[in-house]
């Protein structure tokens, strides 16, 4: 059984300095790290905060995701893919369950389809030309309604490397849109061949 929330603070800031500040992470030394350790102080952790705060979209009738459910680039009944714009890598996107689900309530078909999907959208990304890597992430401690992000490192650039490309993304300047648009296209497309489904929420699908 996993650690009690006070038992796993208190194991936490057992080896924390008298401001509850834990010792640097590991990764701040890699050669990727986006940040010069000098310097570089962890912030004091906090205690646990329960009842844990209502994610957005707990309730479908108040959820952006659901209201949202015919906005993007490629869908089918069941999914939809959307390009997450302002962000500093060559392509963002995101795909979404149309109606309203999270990663573990999702029917055993749609879960299967994820898999399916998330394999090709990867696949698709990674053909674009300059483009190493599709990275994958889901979370959900901010939503309730799941998202599931692709993340497309650009080739070349090797201090990206990893699980510091999200942070990387958030300190680099806004990536052209332009570009970024019609690299979602060529995706879209691509997922129309591959999977089915089509670019427009009202058009026929895909044969």
């Amino acid at each position: 059984m996993a650690l009690r929330p006070d038992e796993f603070y208190d194991h936490a800031v057992a080896v924390a300095d008298g401001e509850r500040r834990l010792p640097l992470a590991r990764m701040t030394g890699w050669e990727i790290s986006p940040f010069d350790p000098d310097g570089l102080r962890v912030a004091p952790l906090r205690p646990p905060v329960l009842p844990e705060p209502a994610r957005h979209g707990e309730d479908p009738s108040d959820c952006d995701a659901c209201r949202d459910r015919d906005e993007g680039i490629w869908f089918n009944d069941h999914w939809r893919l959307a390009r997450i714009s302002g962000v500093g890598v060559p392509l963002a996107l995101m795909l979404y369950p149309r109606d309203h689900y999270d990663m573990a309530d999702l029917p055993d078909e749609l879960a299967a389809e994820l898999g399916l999907l998330s394999t090709r959208i990867v696949r698709h990304v990674q053909a674009l030309p300059h483009i190493s890597r599709a990275h994958v992430y889901r979370v959900g401690d901010g939503g309730a309604h799941l998202h599931v992000w692709f993340f497309a490192r650009p080739e070349g650039q090797a201090q990206l490397y990893g699980s510091w490309l999200v942070v990387w993304d958030d300190l680099l300047p806004e990536y052209p849109a332009d570009i970024a648009e019609a690299d979602a296209e060529i995706v879209a497309d691509a997922l129309v061949a591959s999977h089915g489904g089509h670019r427009s929420p009202t058009s026929e699908p895909a044969v």
